[in-house]
């Protein structure tokens, strides 16, 4: 999608996040390079939560670490209230940091074992001071129970709660720094499916409560479904698809999203579980392949697909975009009623 990119960015006076052609890449050794993301572009508006969602391997944490500056960025922009996180350094990026925090997908190991959980939620506090945000070292209690652990556990330590408290451990520790935008990386894959459910509406009561902005990241786009307002669809660093979740899920046009959609227990209905059949061999982000980068695994790819990196295009209403030279648009048809 080079130069391409810039069609999905939205005219929009609340865009609170702004991404453009982001670059993420890693030395590999005998002078190769991992590339991680490649020439990523995409918007959120404030209040709004974009899901992202691909294979393993595919860059989306990478994307969520480089906004928040855990990886360097390698080129690109990253803007935030107007101000490009990408060329911030030193105190000018430490003090931005507290409006943009994450939460981690593996919860225990996030958690500092030797920490009490009280002192682990409020480390942000110290180090800042209370007035960073509306919440103080003493209002911790009243944040652990607006997260569903009980304050009076505040000294106990992370070894000492289940996976599902230790995620409520880490909103809390998100929380507490008064954040516009919450980062959540797979917050849910890690837990047992009972607990997803309570966890993601956790996280829904606590963006309405406090009027936050999310990039929710996941594997599974049943679980992005139930959450966000728009989708961006990542394969092997690269956006194939960005829409609302109503076109993604009743107009998919990349074939890479049908497949991820066949690939549900219970697919969407305008695909067949056949789609699904893309094989099991991810290309090495050392050496993408030319053209578009799944024409190795794509069932419609042509020379054309070999050859040249497909445009990001609109297709269907103003907010749906596809890269792909033969997208599929196939909607879907609710029988009439009897």
């Amino acid at each position: 999608m080079a130069g391409s990119g810039h069609a999905q960015l939205r005219e929009r006076d609340d865009v609170l996040l702004r991404v453009k052609d982001l670059v993420v890449q890693f030395p590999a050794g005998r002078d190769r390079v991992v590339h991680a993301v490649s020439e990523v572009t995409f918007d959120v508006a404030e209040g709004e939560t974009l899901g992202i969602v691909g294979e393993s391997g595919c860059g989306k944490s990478t994307v969520a670490r480089a906004i928040i500056r855990l990886v360097d960025i390698t080129d690109g922009e990253v803007l935030f209230e107007d101000q490009d996180l990408a060329g911030l350094k030193g105190e000018d990026l430490r003090r931005v940091r507290p409006r943009l925090q994450m939460i981690f997908q593996d919860p225990i190991s996030s958690l500092n074992p030797r920490r009490r959980v009280r002192d682990v939620i409020s480390e942000g506090l110290a180090v800042w001071g209370d007035d960073i945000g509306t919440w103080t070292r003493d209002s911790i209690d009243e944040l652990m129970d607006a997260v569903g652990v009980e304050s009076r556990y505040g000294d106990r330590r992370p070894h000492e709660f289940s996976g599902g408290q230790c995620q409520r451990i880490g909103i809390a520790r998100a929380l507490a720094l008064d954040p516009k935008v919450l980062i959540c990386d797979e917050p849910v894959s890690a837990l047992d499916v009972s607990i997803q459910a309570q966890i993601l509406n956790l996280l829904q009561d606590m963006k309405s409560r406090y009027g936050l902005t999310v990039m929710f990241i996941s594997h599974d786009l049943s679980v992005v479904k139930n959450v966000s307002d728009r989708i961006v669809v990542m394969y092997l660093g690269k956006v194939c698809e960005i829409g609302t979740t109503d076109e993604i899920y009743s107009r998919p046009a990349h074939p890479y999203t049908r497949a991820l959609l066949a690939s549900i227990p219970e697919p969407a209905p305008t695909v067949d579980v056949e789609e699904g059949d893309i094989g099991d061999e991810l290309p090495s982000a050392t050496a993408p392949p030319s053209g578009c980068r799944f024409h190795t695994r794509c069932p419609k790819a042509t020379d054309v697909c070999r050859e040249v990196e497909p445009v990001s295009e609109q297709v269907g209403n103003a907010d749906h975009f596809v890269a792909c030279h033969h997208p599929v648009m196939v909607e879907i048809t609710t029988p009439a009623a009897s």
